[in-house]
């Protein structure tokens, strides 16, 4: 009798804290006054059932929360996300104004020493300033004879695809371009996936796999933090991984390997850094900033944004363009400027001064997005005012990408791929690039960027001016965002553009 009733008192006493914690999450929290449903306010339930259960499928219930509560919402017991374009500067903001990454987000990741999951803004300033003349303008266009180099790979490519009659993967094909060039600038030498047959890259794969894993990370902290500390080589050696998840793990071991190399090396350049192991072993690093662990994460997160995004947006373009035999006429046209042969190779600099072409990118990064996922941020030291309403300090606050690239109001037939509505904005003096936000904005934005840019002219403009595609058994389904898994992902299935090269343009 006794037993029974200390369980009874146990369950009464978590009763009683449960309807404790609910009352002030929902009446008292500082957080109380901002509009949204009472069980997202009081419960991450909703969360969990529709990104976890559902698999990414919690933005379309943001989006119709926004169209029942207005722009400001709280989307869990301690997240407010606001759906305004013109207050996406304030939450993203750089400068002097101090922005701090959601840990919630980060610790999915898997990369606890690598930049993008360094949720300190001290500590993130001083690991960007490492990398950040790395990739600079001046550095990206010093390297450009190198993208040239794996875009003449490609066209090779892509004249035996012809001849082969062989029906391509694009992201596949793009990416083996991306990856090759981002371990180029990493390591010093690329992994040779744009001659590998069928352009196999198992890492993008694994990493792909890996991102349906993310939402589950998310709300099973003890989760990732297991997997990020997983004695990858003794798994391996003992044949518990396997397949794609088995190939990852090659790659990280071979990072991993790298990175101790370059901490042991004796040999410093004297021309400054040349790779990224170079940049991040440099003497004027801090001692404790200079670990395998670091390099391995850094090197890790750098390879995946650098290979997948931009390959993403590359696909999506190649896509519209082989859709619409007009644009790609009227494009060749222009490209003709600076390429009057297709066997012609313009610099990075001339190709930016055509505005077709510009256009062509800025849509195909709007309905591409980087990263799908919210994003939050955190103001540690100010509080964020958003019309009446107070966000205090500490506060997570996101505006997902997809709510501004998809803006009717900025972007007319949002899901229209238009690249003259960019040439129309400049003629009319409007600056559409602020509302660009596929690199984000702010302290944080894309360290990559300038990079990304240089890729996709350089290849878009090959790709345009020298052949013709079909696309095989492709549609917009294939690539249009139906799920947030942190990288877009469409309703079913994963992200696919195929395509058969039909012709080579000799004029």
């Amino acid at each position: 009798m006794a037993y029974v009733s200390s369980i009874s008192t146990i369950l009464a006493g978590v009763v009683a804290y449960f309807i404790a914690r609910y009352t002030y999450r929902l009446f008292f929290h500082p957080l109380s006054k901002i509009p949204g449903p009472k069980l997202a306010a009081i419960s991450y339930l909703p969360e969990f059932c529709h990104d976890v259960v559902r698999k990414g499928m919690y933005m379309w219930e943001i989006e119709k929360m926004h169209q029942k509560y207005g722009p400001i919402i709280r989307i869990n017991p301690r997240e407010v996300h606001i759906k305004d374009p013109a207050f996406y500067e304030e939450i993203y903001a750089g400068g002097m104004r101090i922005r701090q990454k959601d840990p919630a987000f980060t610790v999915a990741l898997l990369t606890p020493g690598a930049m993008a999951s360094t949720n300190d803004h001290e500590r993130h300033r001083q690991r960007r300033g490492v990398l950040s003349n790395f990739f600079s303008k001046k550095s990206v266009t010093d390297l450009e004879s190198v993208i040239q180099d794996k875009v003449d790979t490609l066209k090779e490519r892509f004249n035996r695809a012809l001849h082969e009659e062989t029906v391509l993967s694009l992201p596949s094909v793009f990416a083996a371009l991306t990856a090759d060039m981002i371990t180029h600038y990493c390591h010093g030498e690329s992994r040779g996936y744009l001659i590998a047959p069928d352009f196999k890259n198992n890492h993008m794969e694994a990493l792909d796999s890996l991102f349906t894993l993310f939402h589950i990370n998310r709300f099973i902290p003890p989760l990732a933090h297991l997997l990020s500390r997983l004695p990858l080589e003794s798994m391996k050696k003992w044949g518990i991984l396997s397949g794609t998840i088995g190939e990852l793990v090659d790659t990280r071991l071979q990072t991993r390997q790298r990175a101790a190399e370059a901490l042991q090396s004796t040999e410093k350049k004297t021309t400054g850094p040349v790779t990224l192991f170079d940049a991040l072993t440099a003497d004027s690093v801090p001692e404790e900033e200079r670990t395998v662990n670091r390099l391995e994460d850094e090197a890790s997160v750098l390879f995946g944004a650098g290979t997948e995004t931009t390959a993403r947006t590359l696909s999506i373009a190649a896509f519209y363009l082989a859709k619409n035999q007009t644009l790609l006429e009227k494009l060749r046209g222009e490209l003709k400027i600076v390429m009057p042969s297709p066997g012609s190779k313009p610099r990075w600099s001339q190709l930016e001064k055509l505005p077709l072409l510009g256009g062509v990118i800025q849509e195909a990064l709007r309905l591409s997005y980087g990263l799908s996922g919210r994003l939050a941020r955190i103001a540690p030291t100010e509080n964020l005012v958003y019309k009446d309403h107070l966000i205090p300090a500490g506060t997570p606050v996101s505006q997902a990408i997809y709510f501004v690239h998809h803006d009717p109001t900025i972007f007319p037939e949002p899901e229209k791929f238009d690249p003259e509505r960019w040439i129309r904005a400049s003629n009319d003096g409007t600056n559409l690039k602020k509302y660009m936000v596929s690199f984000n904005k702010g302290s944080r934005q894309c360290l990559g960027m300038n990079l990304a840019y240089a890729e996709m002219y350089l290849t878009l403009a090959m790709f345009a001016r020298n052949f013709d595609v079909d696309l095989v058994n492709t549609t917009e389904d294939n690539i249009r965002l139906g799920r947030d898994m942190a990288l877009p992902y469409p309703y079913e299935g994963r992200f696919s553009v195929r395509a058969r090269v039909t012709g080579i343009i000799s004029y």
